[in-house]
């Protein structure tokens, strides 16, 4: 490695590196996208596991700390022009179009420094080598209780679901039925976890309801409902836009589609539901709405329009739950390896719609509309 990145080979050497992350692809053809690089003791030994990260597909690998500034700068320097570099000191950005002219900007640092030892075993909600029947019935798991591999990444993000369930349960009833609704459910994996936590783990009684539009979806996972004798777990086919109820507890949605995430949002709002888990996706209603002459310059260009309407979207659902007497927070959900759509709204209901909090986020949410010259779905509450 030359001087060129010689802050790049004192992190390593000084094993001061959370994370790097390489991206910017010098040319189109190569295959993978990004790499992520982060450190971790393995039997001993301080290494550093690189993660290549394709369109449909993960690759890994662990090498040395000499290794480590080997391949680095050959990724710099044959297929990625861009790297982030999170520290327990700062963040560095190297941007390095022309490989001989580095640019490189230092900012405080933003991220917590990281248990390394890999050889530790993760305390998950559902413990791996402990059959789960959910999991082994939807072929995350084997009877034996070992996680198959090609799916650790759904079991990682089922538990990290469950982390995010546990956070809000002080907020759910415990002297009555619960009753919690989700929307386009999928293939359900969620769905069969909250019941799992909440009726196995928790011994309360629950009545969950699954909604989708796929037929197919729903009778398999009927189906596997009556196998396991998940009696109070329904699935119905139906559209949440038109979905009618009386109340519910806790509302979840998992990447309902576009203004999907919007009626469910309103639906929730209207049955005063306490707890509200939404992740967003396909967020385009906006992206032909936005109109603004100062960030014309942004919006120019079709990726940074799309990714601030997807900002701006779910900072208007935001501030219209914050108006109905919500408190609410952006929470990390999947990590970006996995999915782009990483933002979980987690809503709690906790005050009214007059209350100075509620008037305030009123306020926030028309003049940000305004400032954009946009009408979302979730205006309609």
């Amino acid at each position: 490695m030359n001087n060129l990145f010689e802050p790049v080979r004192s992190i390593i050497e000084e094993e001061k590196m959370i994370k790097m992350i390489l991206s910017n692809k010098r040319k189109k053809s190569l295959e993978y996208k990004k790499v992520d690089i982060r450190p971790l003791i393995l039997k001993g030994e301080y290494m550093y596991h690189f993660e290549f990260i394709y369109d449909k597909k993960v690759t890994h690998s662990n090498l040395s700390k000499a290794k480590t500034k080997e391949k680095i700068a050959e990724l710099m320097e044959l297929s990625f022009k861009q790297a982030d570099i999170f520290t327990d000191d700062n963040d560095i950005t190297v941007l390095a179009s022309k490989i001989s002219k580095p640019h490189i900007v230092s900012r405080p640092a933003t991220m917590k420094p990281q248990v390394l030892n890999h050889d530790d075993k993760k305390n998950y909600i559902i413990e791996e080598y402990k059959p789960c029947d959910f999991l082994v019935e939807l072929g995350v798991m084997k009877p034996s209780g070992e996680v198959i591999k090609k799916h650790y990444s759904k079991f990682r993000q089922i538990n990290r679901y469950l982390e995010i369930i546990d956070d809000v349960f002080p907020y759910l009833p415990k002297d009555r039925t619960i009753k919690i609704i989700d929307f386009g459910c999928g293939k359900a994996y969620l769905t069969f976890a909250i019941y799992y936590y909440l009726k196995k783990l928790k011994n309360l009684n629950v009545e969950i309801i699954g909604l989708d539009l796929k037929k197919d979806v729903i009778d398999f996972c009927n189906q596997v409902a009556v196998k396991l004798g998940y009696d109070e777990l329904k699935y119905l086919v139906g559209d949440i836009a038109e979905y009618e109820n009386d109340y519910a507890d806790l509302v979840v949605t998992l990447h309902a589609c576009d203004t999907a995430t919007d009626f469910a949002l309103i639906n929730a709002v209207k049955w005063n539901t306490k707890v509200i888990l939404s992740v967003p996706c396909c967020q385009h209603e906006l992206f032909s709405q936005i109109d603004n002459d100062i960030h014309e310059p942004l919006l120019k260009h079709g990726i940074l329009k799309d990714r601030l309407t997807e900002y701006l979207t779910d900072g208007l659902r935001g501030l219209k739950l914050e108006a109905h007497g919500y408190s609410v927070a952006m929470v990390e959900f999947t990590s970006l390896e996995h999915t782009s759509k990483n933002i979980l709204i987690r809503a709690i209901k906790t005050g009214d719609t007059e209350s100075s909090k509620a008037l305030k986020a009123n306020q926030e949410y028309e003049t940000l509309k305004n400032f954009y010259k946009v009408n979302p779905t979730i205006g309609l509450l």
